[in-house]
């Protein structure tokens, strides 16, 4: 039997009009802490954002979601916040804010391959 590893996840939200609450899902990122994994997939889809709110600078939102990603990575690109260990990374983008790239609550749960399951989360809750 392969072995499970606990994992959490949230989902990225993108909600143009703060003051409405209303948002669209657009991506999902994973942290698996006894895999050292850490990775976010995400899509922007412009239709539904703009149906929310029209005035929405698509471009960047695009630069946020691309910046969530280059903390996953870590390093350098990743800025003062990419050099932090995985686990405070994943705190860190799942803090909860009020601005237009926001996390939801962040749950739980049991998986083999915290890629796979990645995938999986993103094409049930985003796609």
């Amino acid at each position: 039997m392969q072995e499970k590893h606990l994992f959490e996840y949230a989902v990225i939200r993108v909600v143009p009009r703060v003051e409405r609450e209303e948002f669209v899902n657009a991506g999902v990122i994973l942290y698996c802490s006894s895999q050292r994994f850490l990775k976010v997939l995400y899509r922007v889809d412009e239709k539904k954002i703009k149906a929310l709110g029209g005035e929405t600078d698509i471009a960047e939102i695009g630069c946020y979601l691309k910046a969530l990603e280059s903390i996953c990575i870590g390093g350098k690109s990743g800025g003062t916040i990419g050099a932090l260990p995985v686990a405070s990374r994943f705190r860190w983008l799942t803090a909860t804010r009020s601005s237009v790239v926001q996390a939801s609550k962040v749950h739980p749960g049991f998986c083999v391959d915290p890629d796979k399951t990645l995938t999986r989360l993103f094409e049930d809750l985003v796609l």
